[in-house]
């Protein structure tokens, strides 16, 4: 084998080749770093994961270790944090995954009060769930421009920028109706074949921004008929749920809903959320919610 080959099989980090020494000191201390940064909390078997991704970042940066990563991350707090978080996100998300909630928000939208309405999507991933929100508003209100503006936020700076953009591969519609194919996205032609993009009214009714949920305070104004906070809240330990949606029942106007994912319960947290569907939640009566 050429020096060229053993180089590029070193590279493949998933097989058992790793071009760094990773302990259980440097796992415990990236567990407790992106612990404190994101709220993620990384069981004993996510150790190979977590080397393969942060490995790049350690090549990248021309190191030879990994412990001199994390010394140089914790010396700086400057933009290689938000490589690192990046890193250690997982974005796994696609258009109307758990269909029972947009039809609950076509149901709960269409009893809503008359006005504006203004809807918040905690983890947007790479865009399909905001963008599901929106055809679910425009279907409520049989409208392309439904009176409804919608915030979409992730910590992972890269995927904000992804969902911004709005282009997919067709393939990441195939789920998707053929009626609403037609309606709400755009196909390539030419040199962006097998491409499509969302139609720019709906695109127009979602705005992107990154926020991390561990932030104390996230900002915001409030009011939100709902909140979809799906497959977020496993990666946080209880304490960290509890935290996290002390800040977000708040938020929730007089009867609006938080949408949870399907692994996701916060019998814990009874005192700020009460169960009102199947992974449906309303803020409890003594949680302060404000229009």
């Amino acid at each position: 084998m050429s020096d060229a080959a053993v180089s590029r099989a070193r590279q493949v980090d998933d097989v058992g080749v790793r071009d760094f020494d990773f302990d259980e000191r440097d796992f415990q201390r990236v567990s407790r770093l992106i612990h404190a940064r994101a709220g993620i909390h990384l069981s004993a078997h996510k150790r190979d994961m977590v080397y393969s991704r942060l490995a790049r970042r350690v090549r990248a940066l021309g190191l030879e270790r990994f412990c001199d990563y994390l010394d140089a991350l914790e010396g700086d707090d400057g933009p290689e944090w938000e490589a690192f978080t990046n890193a250690l996100t997982t974005n796994l998300t696609s258009f109307f995954r758990e269909a029972h909630h947009f039809d609950e928000l076509v149901r709960h939208l269409r009893a809503a009060p008359a006005g504006p309405v203004t809807l918040w999507c905690a983890a947007a991933s790479t865009g399909e769930e905001p963008y599901s929100i929106a055809i679910a508003a425009c279907e409520a209100y049989d409208t392309p421009t439904p009176p409804v503006r919608i915030l979409a936020t992730d910590i992972d700076t890269n995927v904000v920028r992804t969902a911004a953009a709005g282009v997919y591969p067709l393939e990441r519609i195939a789920a998707v109706s053929e009626q609403r194919q037609r309606a709400f996205f755009q196909r390539g032609s030419g040199p962006n074949a097998g491409m499509c993009r969302v139609k720019p009214a709906l695109r127009s009714l979602v705005t992107f921004r990154p926020l991390n949920l561990l932030d104390a305070d996230y900002r915001l104004r409030g009011g939100f008929q709902a909140v979809f906070c799906r497959n977020v809240m496993i990666y946080f330990d209880k304490p960290t749920q509890y935290a996290v949606l002390a800040r977000m029942a708040p938020l929730l106007a007089p009867g609006g809903l938080l949408f949870a994912g399907h692994s996701e319960s916060f019998a814990h947290a009874q005192d700020i959320v009460v169960p009102c569907g199947r992974t449906v939640y309303r803020a409890a009566p003594r949680s302060g919610t404000r229009a």
